[in-house]
């Protein structure tokens, strides 16, 4: 039942994927929906629907639990300097000076319009809801289950000052009971300041929607946040494009970029980073340290679950990247990162050098 339950969740997620999607840079309107301008990328529904039929790949998902760093209110009013905390999947918290922002934040167990089928959590959400001060901003990338989640809003908005948000995405938080004074939304190449803080909403690659019916009726969008002397990029979902060398131009160079990588296929490659375009996208964009994302969380692909991180690793060494691949929750300084380890590596039980036991929670920082 176990196995049937989540060829179904990935089924669905596979099914909202092939939707299709004009991509590129330039976003317009066309018949009430979002459109790019270079030409039609479309996935192939039947041949990444058979990938995950007949996959014969193991390691879909860990067998021991993931290490973990946990947090709690007292944490984060004590420590210093711009500082960020991955959540998991692509769910990124940052401190910069007074203000606490947080990305595409997806705490429900399931990456799913349901909660009894589709992609489960690894992990535990390593903060819980009641444990957050109050929040200057949510930003959010777009609408699909695994970036936006109703449950997530709903436990946060009453701590919330703003939720920042791509072209039309505003509409669901209406719906979902959040004051309108409290709902920012953004074209491309926009900017809100909010005192010392700045968010830039940025061209991606990809496309929007939560059902079979409201295909790209809502915009897409990478962001730049600028705060307390750093600066910081978030890709949310995208394939590659040439849009980030015109944001590095614009933007860069970064401190630390937050890249999509995971949860990859060929079929859907125009869609979603390839590892190899996930390093060279960090490159384009002229960052300093690359955050992997997009991994770890949820199987929302046919490839290993650690695949991601091994990947990227390799061609980050090789490319003379420096890649940051903090534990879930742990911080990772923006300007001086604390060198992390290959954790997923240990995931069988063994003592990673210079990190904790996989399974167990790491007290200090790791």
């Amino acid at each position: 039942m176990k196995f049937l339950l989540n060829i179904a969740g990935v089924l669905v997620a596979t099914l909202l994927l092939s939707l299709g999607v004009k991509a590129g840079e330039g976003v317009e309107r066309s018949n009430g929906r979002y459109v790019n301008d270079i030409g039609p990328h479309k996935m192939s529904f039947g041949k990444a629907a058979s990938q995950v039929v007949f996959s014969k790949q193991v390691d879909k998902s860990p067998k021991d639990p993931l290490p973990l760093r946990q947090l709690d209110a007292a944490s984060l009013a004590d420590v210093q300097g711009p500082v960020m905390y991955r959540l998991g999947h692509s769910s990124i918290l940052v401190k910069l000076g007074e203000d606490l922002v947080l990305i595409d934040p997806v705490f429900s167990e399931r990456a799913s319009p349901l909660q009894w089928v589709g992609p489960r959590r690894f992990h535990p959400v390593p903060l819980a809801p009641e444990e957050l001060p109050t929040i200057t901003a949510v930003v959010i990338s777009h609408n699909h289950y695994d970036h936006l989640d109703k449950g997530t809003v709903r436990q946060l908005e009453d701590k919330v000052e703003y939720f920042v948000v791509p072209l039309g995405v505003g509409e669901h938080l209406r719906d979902w009971g959040v004051d309108d004074d409290s709902i920012v939304e953004l074209d491309w190449w926009e900017e809100l300041e909010i005192g010392e803080l700045t968010l830039a909403a940025t061209p991606a690659q990809h496309f929007s929607g939560r059902s079979l019916t409201d295909r790209n009726k809502t915009l897409w969008a990478s962001w730049v946040i600028q705060g307390d002397g750093a600066n910081l990029f978030f890709s949310g979902d995208t394939g590659y494009f040439d849009g980030f060398s015109e944001i590095g131009e614009r933007y860069g160079p970064f401190d630390v970029t937050m890249i999509e990588n995971g949860a990859y296929n060929e079929a859907w490659r125009s869609m979603h980073l390839m590892p190899e375009e996930s390093v060279q996208a960090h490159i384009d964009l002229r960052g300093r340290a690359m955050l992997p994302i997009h991994n770890s969380t949820f199987d929302l692909s046919i490839h290993a679950w650690y695949e991601p991180l091994e990947r990227v690793s390799a061609l980050a060494a090789e490319r003379g990247v420096q890649l940051l691949t903090p534990v879930i929750g742990a911080p990772v300084q923006v300007f001086e990162p604390r060198p992390t380890y290959a954790w997923w590596r240990g995931m069988q039980g063994e003592v990673v050098a210079d990190g904790a036991p996989a399974g167990e929670v790491c007290e200090e920082a790791c």
